[in-house]
């Protein structure tokens, strides 16, 4: 069994990053600029934030985040959203999901300018993604691309099932996988027998917020299983979606 190290991995990224940023600032004095927006108490959102924020520390970004309570108007969302777009200091903007049930969600994403959307959720950006043009990525999926390329994982013919269909998660990571020419099976909620999806696969990508819903007998010798679940359990530990 071989393992993929996604630490290794992001710790590369990071580095390449930082060095570009570096020379960002002493060619240019350009710092880019993060801001996010976090919405509420919710464990795996905050969580999610603490590591964005670790990355731009580490990178040599600028970065703020925006924490506001669940009880606050989708006017003062969209408000604090237009700031930013305004702000030539930010380069970039994300919204932390989920949002509450008050809010409208893709009303919130659209009031983001898609040249600062780099979590790839604008409609806009959406749409260049199914197209296969170049264009701003969901963070996750793009990163799952990275491991592949990474360790030299050649996705075009190989059968992949993608549990989960989340606009978030599931869809773009969909879209990037058939853009590299795999055959893509996706799964929901509503899929009758997930086992029999993912035991045809040669790679099984899961990302759904269950843990424990990828059992060892559900997946087949020789399977490549990438687990991008993040759970906060009872005891207060992050686990993935499997076993």
């Amino acid at each position: 069994m071989q393992l993929i190290d996604g630490k290794s991995l992001a710790k590369k990224v990071q580095d390449s990053v930082a060095q570009e940023v570096s020379a960002l600032k002493q060619e240019k004095n350009i710092v880019p600029g993060l801001a996010v927006i976090l919405i509420g108490d919710d464990p795996a959102s905050h969580a999610y934030v603490k590591m964005k924020a670790k990355a731009c520390e580490n990178v040599g970004f600028y970065s703020i985040a925006h924490n506001m309570p669940d009880t606050i108007s989708q006017a003062e969302i969209i408000a604090t959203i237009e700031m930013m777009n305004k702000n030539p200091s930010i380069d970039g903007i994300l919204v932390q999901l989920p949002l509450p049930k008050h809010v409208d969600t893709d009303k919130i994403l659209e009031v983001i300018d898609p040249k600062k959307d780099v979590d790839g959720f604008h409609a806009y950006n959406v749409g260049r993604l199914v197209t296969n043009l170049d264009t701003f990525v969901a963070c996750t999926p793009l990163g799952v691309m990275k491991m592949f390329e990474e360790y030299n994982i050649d996705l075009k013919g190989q059968d992949v099932c993608v549990v989960g269909a989340s606009n978030i998660v599931g869809k773009p990571m969909a879209s990037l996988l058939l853009n590299a020419d795999a055959t893509v099976t996706v799964t929901h909620i509503y899929t009758k027998d997930l086992k029999s999806h993912t035991l045809k696969a040669d790679i099984v990508i899961v990302g759904v917020g269950v843990p424990g819903l990828i059992k060892e007998d559900m997946v087949k010798d020789g399977a490549i299983v990438i687990d991008i679940g993040i759970n906060r359990i009872e005891d207060g530990s992050l686990v993935g979606d499997g076993e």
